[in-house]
């Protein structure tokens, strides 16, 4: 048994000092103890459970630099999303493998311990199968091996461009499934998931891109691991699903399949106050992407009704317009400041912001990837993440206060080691193989680039 031995920890306790830690061969937490003395266990300063990023499309990393320009009209998430679809034509295998790989590392040293991909790039540029085909699941699967974040992998049912469903576009060919072959590449896919942590789940693209029939067909035939949808993303998708059913989309949601605590709704920006309700009553997760939201122009999620309400969220990195975990914890909280012109809005009165986002993050981020708890606990996944002592922002503090100066001020800067079920991936602040993955990238991106 590996044993680590923290000056601080935050335990479900709250924070604790002189903390041993074990983790036994598979990967999970044998042991912890407070008030320990161990001098053959490795020191580390400040340990806390490490996040999950509960939503990310990994190969929109390498759209970095690429969308930041204006057209000659408005630029919105429609003209962004023309723009994916321009990308994704070029984009091979062995690409998609070497763009997660990067994606991995920098989620890694940020303090994400494991991650979903919500992954709909299923098909070659003509759109036909690869003779594998969950070839590109098989790809993400192996950049999450070689790097050693834990995966949750999602396969995307992808078939239409709209609702009711109206005929894809020819920007959407390498995404396009109907549900017996999306069932097909769902279980070739579960082959490629080698590790114990590795969970299958399944994953919607959108009410636009499924029709009823097709998710309950699906869902009859899938009955395991989570299930994750984009929805309520954007105003014009909310119009657009009242014209076709009359309703709103995550009130269609909430009256015609049984949401609870298996799915994940991820973004859910444009709510009225009875979807919101209903939302945190489900069990579901909210998944919140407060950097690609912003990016995007989405909108801003209604971030203290919901938390009055109950209700359960976590934070994805998504199209990767930055990679930090802390990143989307504070713009989450800064935009709920924006928008409500106030201060510390998702934390309740007396409570640190930092903390209270942290662990509603923790645990919603863990539901949302089928990963247990999220606690530092027996028995769950060793996802765990140390913060740097000799860092300046953190000197002198304790308790909350490390939290707070973390998520508000500091960043990956701050994130000295990280550990994915018992893997110890991250040391002083380096991935164990970051050089030779980031070669691996910067081929990729000549090839694509020139």
């Amino acid at each position: 048994m590996r044993k680590l031995l923290a000056e601080n920890a935050l335990t479900p306790d709250g924070w604790q000092r002189d903390v041993r830690v074990g983790i036994d061969a598979a990967g999970r937490i044998a042991s912890v103890e407070t008030n320990a003395n161990d001098p053959d266990a490795e020191k580390v300063g400040i340990l806390l459970p490490a996040l999950s990023n509960l939503h990310s499309h990994a190969f929109q990393r390498a759209m970095v630099g690429l969308t930041q320009r204006r057209g000659t009209g408005d630029d919105d998430f429609w003209s962004w999303r023309e723009a994916m679809y321009g990308f994704v034509r070029a984009l091979t295998p062995d690409d998609i493998e070497a763009i997660a790989a990067q994606l991995h590392v920098e989620l890694l040293e940020s303090g994400f311990a494991a991650s979903a991909e919500f992954h709909y790039l299923h098909h070659d540029r003509d759109g036909a199968a690869y003779t594998d085909p969950a070839e590109m699941s098989g790809r993400i699967a192996a950049a999450a091996a070689a790097s050693g974040i834990g995966l949750t992998h999602l396969p995307v049912l992808y078939a239409h461009s709209d609702f009711g469903g109206k005929p894809p576009g020819d920007g959407q060919k390498r995404f396009l499934n109907d549900p017996e072959g999306f069932l097909r590449l769902r279980e070739c896919a579960r082959a490629h998931l080698a590790r114990e942590d590795d969970t299958l789940g399944l994953a919607f693209h959108s009410l636009r891109a499924v029709t009823p029939d097709e998710m309950t067909a699906v869902l009859a035939a899938a009955t395991d691991g989570p299930v994750h949808i984009h929805i309520a993303e954007q105003v014009r998708e909310v119009d657009a699903c009242l014209g076709w059913s009359g309703h709103r989309p995550v009130d269609w949601l909430l009256i015609h399949a049984d949401v609870d605590q298996r799915w994940c709704l991820v973004h859910a920006t444009h709510m009225m106050s009875e979807e919101t309700a209903g939302l945190a009553r489900s069990g579901a997760v909210a998944g919140l992407c407060p950097t690609t939201e912003a990016d995007l122009g989405d909108g801003i999620f209604p971030g203290r009704t919901y938390r009055e309400a109950g209700g359960r969220w976590g934070v994805g990195t998504d199209s990767h317009v930055r990679t930090d975990a802390a990143s989307e914890l504070r713009l989450l909280e800064w935009s709920q400041r924006l928008d409500e012109r106030r201060r510390n809005v998702m934390a309740e009165p007396g409570q640190s912001t930092g903390r209270h986002l942290y662990e509603a993050a923790l645990t919603g981020g863990a539901q949302a990837l089928g990963r247990a708890s999220g606690k530092l606990e027996s028995g769950q996944w060793a996802d765990l993440v140390a913060l740097d002592t000799d860092h300046p922002l953190l000197a002198g503090l304790s308790g909350d206060a490390i939290l707070d100066a973390w998520i508000f001020s500091g960043g990956r800067a701050c994130v000295s080691d990280v550990w994915s079920a018992g893997r110890h991936v991250v040391r002083e602040g380096r991935h164990i193989r970051r050089d030779e993955i980031a070669r691996g990238y910067r081929g990729a991106m000549t090839r694509l680039m020139a």
